[in-house]
């Protein structure tokens, strides 16, 4: 892609990222679709007219539209009996129709989608874990702190740690652990600086609220100095299906709790991005390397499941939200309460939309550049 126009580059990056994750998700839907015996009578990637298209053997017609938007799988059957004219009732496959399954295969196949997601972000940060590596930050001294406790102890920038109070370190995170356990208590480091290995003495000194007055201990240790320069480890198969899985689960809790915050108001809604924003930030990714969109197609499947699992009518959350409800009722619920919710579901996804094309407008400072015309 380096040799693309920056243009070009953005466009081929969006659709490959946007392909991928779109794909992905249908097939999720379609495979479970699958087990629980439902007919699929559309796989579609993207919309409006196809521009390649084939139909298998059991009917499934497969296409590519021409609008790289997003993706649709046509369940046999989907639509409401009661909705469909009688000529489209008699064409029903009897036993492979959407609506006549039990609520709980139409949730499996409804939930199938984000799980999709989930797996393929799990899958992709455990072949970048295992292919690249998982980045780690060296214990070698990137910088001191002037008057700190490490440049009173001695240490000096690209001396490399080796062990604290005998125990070895690795990783800068793990220096960071012993040492905030530790304020105000006196710590022999093991460093090698060129060919020499030397033991210094230093003493954290304590920081945060709970720091006392008059030198007591509390709070947390702080040496005064800056991590060195990331190194790759690679990780065997099984520790980079681990690590994958369980990094997934830490972008998930991360993205919800931002979500949290921006609904609790202690965060600012400017980061809510759209289309525009993922395109430019494809063709910026894509710049950096097949390994930092990998990356970036991970996190971005992780988002889109958790978006489709929102419990908004028209989102598959909002699919499983009527299945949950018509699992306690034991019948679905009335068809104008689902017609209300649907409705109200469309107007607040076109609303988020237009809320985050309007900010990334403004982030490209379109806004700006109107005003200055008018101006």
């Amino acid at each position: 892609m380096d040799l693309l126009p920056d243009p070009f580059r953005t466009i081929l990056a969006f659709v490959v990222v946007l392909g991928v994750l779109v794909f992905v998700h249908e097939l999720g839907h379609y495979l479970a679709a699958r087990w629980r015996g439902v007919h699929v009578e559309a796989f579609s990637i993207g919309f409006g007219r196809p521009l390649w298209s084939w139909t298998d053997r059991r009917g499934t017609n497969w296409r590519v539209g021409w609008i790289p938007l997003g993706g649709y799988v046509k369940l046999h059957g989907q639509e409401h009996p009661g909705e469909a004219p009688p000529e489209q009732r008699a064409r029903y496959r009897r036993g492979e129709t959407f609506h006549e399954k039990p609520v709980g295969d139409r949730a499996i196949v409804v939930a199938a989608g984000p799980l999709a997601n989930f797996l393929l972000a799990a899958v992709l940060f455990a072949a970048l874990f295992g292919t690249v590596g998982v980045p780690r930050t060296s214990t070698a001294v990137g910088g001191v702190v002037e008057g700190s406790a490490a440049e009173r102890a001695g240490l000096r920038p690209g001396d490399r740690v080796l062990a604290l109070d005998s125990t070895p370190v690795n990783r800068f995170e793990e220096l960071q652990r012993y040492v905030q356990a530790r304020p105000g208590v006196p710590i022999e480091i093991r460093v090698r600086r060129g060919e020499q290995e030397l033991t210094l003495r230093a003493v954290p000194e304590p920081a945060g609220a709970a720091a006392a007055p008059g030198g007591a201990r509390g709070g947390i240790g702080v040496l005064g100095i800056r991590g060195g320069a990331v190194v790759y480890e690679r990780l065997g198969p099984l520790e980079a299906i681990w690590t994958g899985a369980a990094h997934t689960a830490e972008i998930t809790w991360q993205t919800l709790a931002g979500v949290w915050q921006m609904i609790a108001g202690e965060r600012g809604t400017e980061e809510l991005g759209g289309p525009l924003r993922i395109a430019q930030l494809s063709g910026q990714v894509a710049e950096m390397g097949w390994a930092s969109l990998v990356s970036f197609i991970a996190v971005l499947s992780v988002n889109l499941a958790l978006i489709n699992l929102f419990p908004i009518p028209l989102l598959d959350g909002g699919h499983l939200l009527f299945y949950a409800a018509e699992a306690l009722r034991g019948r679905p619920l009335p068809p104008r309460a689902q017609e209300i919710g649907l409705r109200a579901g469309f107007a607040l996804l076109i609303t988020l939309f237009l809320f985050a094309t309007w900010n990334d407008l403004a982030q490209w400072g379109v806004f700006r550049w109107i005003a200055g015309i008018a101006g």
